[in-house]
């Protein structure tokens, strides 16, 4: 691997973003009366996360329900946490996962922003978060149709608002689970990085591409780097 696939602000040896050839139709949600650019996505596409999201969900369901236990005996509150996020075209669907924090964490202390050795994570919540365990129910907004296997995180509309209209091109495809940002550097890096890296998927992103992330996906987790801001990151 060259010195430029480990980039983390250009990924994996990317040629710049050129969203120019995109057709833009009105958005929605908090991108309303905003042009953003569509991209059509395969049924092959469709077909493999449907394929993998409901493969991992049976291997890991027995993990599911321990960890679902474990945050309830650990603090009050459900096991599962939804937040309102912003998918394909503007539109506003709520991400599952689960509660690692105290409940009601949104609105306490740093509000969205979570910081390493943040006092609302809980002990069980620190672990999920380390392994991503708290993002496999992410997989139900997969079959939802509201989120596939790979592509830009799904962020919350107060962001969306402040988008730049090249920025809007981050909603041209449906948010991911994983994606190219989340593997070159995660959450430590500055959101404008972020979205940029977000942008040179889309104008690149193919089978091949998507492969890369998910091994890439499966190093940096087992590694648990990038997860909070630090000094100059984004939101995760």
């Amino acid at each position: 691997m060259s010195a430029s696939d480990t980039s983390p602000a250009s990924g994996p040896g990317l040629p710049p973003a050129d969203l120019s050839h995109l057709p833009t139709t009105p958005g929605s949600g908090p991108a309303a009366g905003r042009p953003i650019p569509l991209v059509r996505a395969s049924r092959v596409g469709r077909a493999l996360d449907l394929l993998i999201a409901g493969t991992v969900l049976l291997l890991t369901s027995p993990i599911l329900g321990l960890a679902a236990l474990a945050v309830t005996r650990e603090s009050k509150g459900g096991a599962l946490y939804r937040q309102r996020r912003v998918g394909l075209r503007g539109s506003e669907f709520d991400v599952i996962k689960l509660r690692t924090m105290v409940d009601g964490a949104e609105h306490l202390g740093a509000g969205l922003k979570v910081d390493a050795g943040d006092a609302r994570i809980t002990r069980v919540g620190a672990f999920l978060r380390r392994t991503s365990i708290d993002e496999l129910p992410n997989l139900v907004n997969v079959f939802r149709g509201e989120m596939a296997i790979v592509g830009p995180r799904p962020t919350v509309p107060s962001q969306v608002v402040d988008y730049t209209d090249r920025q809007l091109g981050r909603l041209a495809v449906r948010p991911g689970i994983t994606g190219l940002a989340q593997v070159s550097g995660r959450a430590s890096l500055p959101w404008s990085e972020r979205i940029e890296i977000d942008l040179r998927y889309i104008a690149n992103r193919s089978p091949r591409l998507d492969l890369r992330i998910l091994i890439r996906t499966a190093l940096t987790v087992f590694g648990g780097a990038g997860l909070y801001r630090g000094d100059t990151g984004g939101w995760r």
